[in-house]
């Protein structure tokens, strides 16, 4: 793959490429054959479907305000809540998860897919393309989205699923299931801290969904880690892969 500019919607920064990149000063017209990719991973809460649960009240909920705040400081790409509570006691371990999951309900009663998420899985389908889904959610959402919505992910891993993102486990379980290897493979999420990071330790490429242009801030300037790709929106996932990647089943 040789890529001599960027269009505005898309951006291809892969750091350690898993496959030659030679000579980049090349053009397209004459480079190595592009990629070959057999399957899509997606994230689901604010990919897949329209974001629901406000974190940011269940973080603050969780952790209390102070603490909130010094942490969020701390961590310019975002707070990992799930990993932050593990040492906790179990009492206050239970009644975390309780307060989490309580918000997690209030998310499914609003449940909505995300525009262009059905033309994508059905583009993905008349390419022979596999689709899987990694959630941080449980298992009840995932299933309540298959069920309203009657498209279906398989492999679909839930928070049951241990150890969850940002860890590369669930995808590299996916890969195991459909024996491919990692970088035939895409992570699309709309986390840095999680799917990105997921599907860079991996080995997959990742492809970040950025629907407010909140990862344009500055505060995200420093952040060593950067997807492969970035869009605006679902819609343009269709372009990435066309440009990018052999498609053929």
């Amino acid at each position: 793959m040789r890529l001599s500019s960027l269009s505005n919607s898309l951006l291809f920064l892969h750091p350690k490429p898993p496959f030659p990149m030679a000579n980049l000063t090349t053009t397209i017209a004459t480079s190595t054959p592009r990629a070959r990719l057999k399957g899509i991973v997606f994230d689901m809460d604010g990919t897949l479907t329209v974001p629901a649960i406000d974190f940011a009240a269940m973080y603050k909920a969780v952790l209390g305000g102070d603490e909130y705040r010094r942490i969020k400081a701390e961590s310019p790409s975002g707070i990992d809540i799930l990993h932050h509570i593990e040492n906790w006691s179990p009492d206050k371990q239970q009644k975390a998860y309780e307060t989490i999951a309580d918000f997690e309900r209030r998310g499914l009663d609003r449940l909505q897919i995300m525009p262009g998420a059905a033309e994508l899985c059905g583009f993905l389908d008349s390419k022979q393309l596999r689709r899987g889904l990694i959630t941080r959610n449980v298992k009840e959402s995932v299933d309540l989205f298959h069920k309203r919505f009657g498209i279906t992910f398989c492999p679909a891993l839930s928070r049951e699923f241990r150890p969850y993102k940002p860890d590369p486990a669930p995808l590299l379980h996916i890969c195991s299931v459909w024996e491919v290897l990692p970088n035939e493979v895409m992570m699309v999420g709309d986390s840095l801290k999680d799917d990105v990071a997921c599907g860079k330790q991996a080995g997959a490429f990742t492809c970040l969904l950025d629907e407010t242009g909140r990862y344009d801030s500055p505060v995200y300037a420093n952040v060593d880690l950067k997807p492969d790709f970035k869009v605006s929106s679902l819609n343009e996932v269709y372009s990435l892969l066309n440009e990018h990647f052999d498609l053929a089943p």
